[in-house]
This record gives structure tokens, C-alpha cells and sequence, in this order.
């Protein structure tokens, strides 16, 4: 007569009926249950924290993207030696032909737009309110290719207004106290020349946009002037300070560094957005790992505890195997007995470890101003994390390295009790019996 194939279904059927101990075996139906909330509350956590990590960092490039260039090219500053005053000082670089020098960026294969900008710092007033502002000189066009700038949900005016004053973020807006149709003046230390010196300049815009970003920093400092009022008020007539450039992957926004260099000729420089945000997200992706290792960690302690319980229920059923081996079960047989007993507790742990991740990292914003109501709006502050809201994203990949991990860990332990079971001599188990 031929075995029984491995795995066959009385192996599954006599696994199940150990797992539901009876009264008298309560300490064993005790460490199951503690092995199942351990693993299932460790799965969740995992996947819930990956699911924020990924939704973190998704709407901090979200926001970064969506109000600034992919890439700036510029000329580098160069040296000036005053004859007068013998001393050396470094000008700005500036581009002459900005729109030339656009025209043959835009025509780069992957290049989307190329636009012309200048920028400043500036003072804004208004009344005895004042912030600093970041001046943006960009076209109307430009403006209007920005899509954190014109998202109608979150931006009060008609940009089709652009031209007749200034574009400023809610955040400075709230701080000088105006609104679209108000007027603030800004005040630039390169103002005008003049025997004496340097005197700052001073100017007054309509505000006929106010928009939100999506970040703290863009939303308290950000202005949007008119190329041309920019280049009057900055003192750039004829020339602009920087191109912007947008292309068709951000994320691959390296792979047109040459071709704009190329472009840009002698003294040509690039920035690009990973250039400036390069070491934050590097910073995200390591505490990323970071955060695997250490929940990983609490998954495995989760899943020692099976070790534990399938060592109590190995104690208490050497009698039964002892009969089974007797009956004619073998070493191996008996073996996936055990192992399918804590098989059992890692899946059932691990899916609903799944469920309750996947609805934790579908909530997050409800859990987080649940948070937020709790601790008077301490929870999550913008100011620091950069962005308003935080939200989840769940991956594939993120739910799949959960899952394949917990079960892993899970089917691992249970092999040293499942061999002792295997192992164990069924005459010296039905020896007091």
C-alpha cells in the first residue's frame, strides 16, 4: 500500500484539532492567541508605516514638483576688478539671449517647457505687517504651467489677472492680512544707482492671486511677478537670471544634465530639483529601512512565541504521539503535523494583520485628525513636516515584503518543535501511559 502524499488532508485535520485546546490544555489555546494578536498587530504596523512612509514622500516630491522647476540652468557668477576702488567683487550671472537660449533647451527631446526667470529677495509690507518673499519673475504662461500654483481648490483671484500685479502663497498672505484686490509693497535693497550708492527700491502691486502650494515654506514666502515688472524692479533689464526647465520624467531628471550643459555652453551650471531635495529623500529612503528593520524585528519576536506554544503542545500530546507513531504515522508525517499547526497561526495572523494594515493606511488622514482633535493640533504641524496633511499610499511591493516576511518567520519557527515531535521515541512516550 502506497504512503499517504505529504501534506494529505488528515494531516491538516489533526493539526486544526490541536490548535483548539481543550480546557484542560489552556495554556497551550493561551500561547496561540497571544502568537496570532502578536503577528497580526505586527503586519499591521508594518504595512500601515510603509504605507505612510511611501504617501510621505509621494506628496513631498508632489509638492516640490508641482511649484518649482525640474531643473534651473544659469551661468555661474563671475568676478569684476574696480579699477577706482582696487577691489574685486562678484556679479550675478545672467543671460542675455534668455530667449534663444529657451527656445533651443525647449527643442531637447523630453524637454516639456523652458521658460525665462529672474529672482530676488525681497521685503513685503503691508501696513505694520512684513514678511520676506522669494520673487519669482516668470510669463503668465509659465505661471499657468504650474500646477501646484493653479489647482482651483486651493486658490482664491482669476490668474488671468497675473499681469496687472503679483501672485503671492496663502501663507504670506495671511501674515501681511490681504487678500485678492489688496495692495502690498515690496522693498528690494537693488534699487537704484545713484552718486551715494545703492538706495533700496520700493513698490507697490495689486495681489490678484493668492494660491496654496501644498507646502509651508513655498505658501509663507513665495511671490509671482510678471517677467518684466521683475526685470525693472531687480534691475535686469534685457537679461534673465535663470531658464526653468520641465521635463518629461522627474524622476529621471539627471538624464538631461548633459544635453542641457551642452546647451548652455561655457559657464553653464544645473540644478535640479534632486539637487535640492536630494539629501531629504535620501534621508526618507534610509529611515525607511530603518523602520522595516526594527517592525521586522517585532515580527519576529511575535512569531517566537509560536516556538513557545508548539513547544507546550508537544509536551502535552506525547501520549498522542506516541499512538500515532504506533498507528503508523511517520517521522515526516508527524512533523507537518506541527508545522502546519504553526503554519496555521502565521496565516491567520498574517491575513488579518493585512486586513487591519490596509484599513489603518487607507484612514490615515481620519486617524490623523482624530490626533489632531486630541492634542489641539499638535499632532501634525506643518512648519516642520514641510506639508499639511499626511495620507497613505499603499505598494504592492509594501504589502508583498510584509507578508512574505511574517510567513517566513512564522513557517521558520515552527521547525525546531515540529522536528522534536518528529524525533520523539513512541516508547518512551507511552512508557508511563
Amino acid at each position: 500500500m502506497a504512503s499517504p502524499a505529504p501534506f494529505s488532508r488528515y494531516e491538516f485535520l489533526i493539526a486544526w484539532r490541536y490548535l483548539r485546546a481543550r480546557r484542560a490544555e489552556g495554556g497551550v489555546s493561551v500561547m496561540t492567541w497571544i502568537s496570532l494578536i502578536g503577528i497580526t498587530l505586527g503586519v499591521m504596523a508594518l504595512i500601515a508605516t510603509l504605507a505612510v512612509r511611501a504617501g510621505f514622500r509621494a506628496d513631498f516630491v508632489d509638492t516640490i514638483l508641482g511649484a518649482n522647476p525640474h531643473s534651473t540652468v544659469y551661468h555661474s557668477p563671475s568676478q569684476v576688478y574696480n579699477e577706482l576702488t582696487e577691489e574685486t567683487y562678484v556679479t550675478p550671472g545672467t543671460i542675455a539671449d534668455y530667449d534663444a537660449l529657451a527656445a533651443r533647451i525647449a527643442a531637447i527631446p523630453g524637454v516639456t517647457r523652458a521658460d525665462p526667470a529672474v529672482r530676488g529677495k525681497v521685503m513685503a509690507t503691508q501696513g505694520g505687517a512684513r514678511g520676506l518673499g522669494d520673487v519669482y519673475g516668470i510669463s503668465a504662461e509659465a505661471l499657468k504651467a504650474l500646477p501646484g500654483v493653479v489647482d482651483p481648490q486651493r486658490a482664491s483671484g482669476n490668474i488671468g489677472d497675473y499681469d496687472k500685479g503679483v501672485a503671492i502663497g496663502i501663507g504670506l498672505a495671511r501674515t501681511l492680512g490681504v487678500g485678492v484686490g489688496d495692495r502690498i509693497q515690496l522693498v528690494s535693497p537693488e534699487g537704484a544707482q545713484t552718486p551715494l550708492g545703492t538706495t533700496p527700491r520700493v513698490e507697490s502691486y495689486e495681489v490678484t492671486y493668492v494660491f496654496s502650494a501644498g507646502r509651508w515654506d513655498i505658501d509663507e514666502a513665495r511671490i509671482y511677478m510678471p517677467l518684466a515688472q521683475a526685470q525693472g524692479f531687480f534691475n535686469r533689464e534685457g537679461v534673465a537670471d535663470e531658464i526653468q526647465v520641465f521635463v518629461r520624467d522627474p524622476e529621471r531628471v539627471d538624464d538631461w544634465t548633459p544635453q542641457l550643459l551642452a546647451a548652455m555652453g561655457e559657464h553653464g551650471q544645473v540644478w535640479t530639483w534632486r539637487d535640492a531635495s536630494g539629501s531629504f529623500l535620501a534621508a526618507l529612503d534610509m529611515e525607511d529601512d530603518v523602520m522595516f528593520v526594527i517592525l521586522a524585528i517585532l515580527v519576529l519576536i511575535a512569531s517566537m512565541n509560536i516556538t513557545s506554544g508548539l513547544i507546550m503542545l508537544v509536551k502535552n500530546k506525547g501520549r498522542d504521539i506516541g499512538i500515532l507513531r504506533t498507528m503508523g504515522l511517520t517521522e515526516g508525517a508527524v512533523l507537518r503535523v506541527f508545522f502546519l499547526c504553526g503554519a496555521f497561526t502565521g496565516v491567520i495572523g498574517t491575513a488579518a494583520g493585512v486586513v487591519l494594515g490596509v484599513a489603518l493606511a487607507l484612514n490615515v488622514d481620519h486617524v490623523m485628525a482624530a490626533l489632531n482633535a486630541l492634542t489641539g493640533g499638535n499632532a501634525w504641524q506643518p512648519e516642520v513636516r514641510g506639508i499639511y496633511a499626511l495620507h497613505g499610499e499603499l505598494r504592492a511591493w509594501d504589502i508583498f515584503r510584509a507578508v512574505a516576511l511574517s510567513l517566513g518567520l512564522a513557517f521558520v519557527v515552527t521547525i525546531f518543535p515540529a522536528r522534536r515531535a518528529a524525533r520523539m521515541n513512541p516508547v518512551e512516550a507511552l512508557r508511563y501511559e
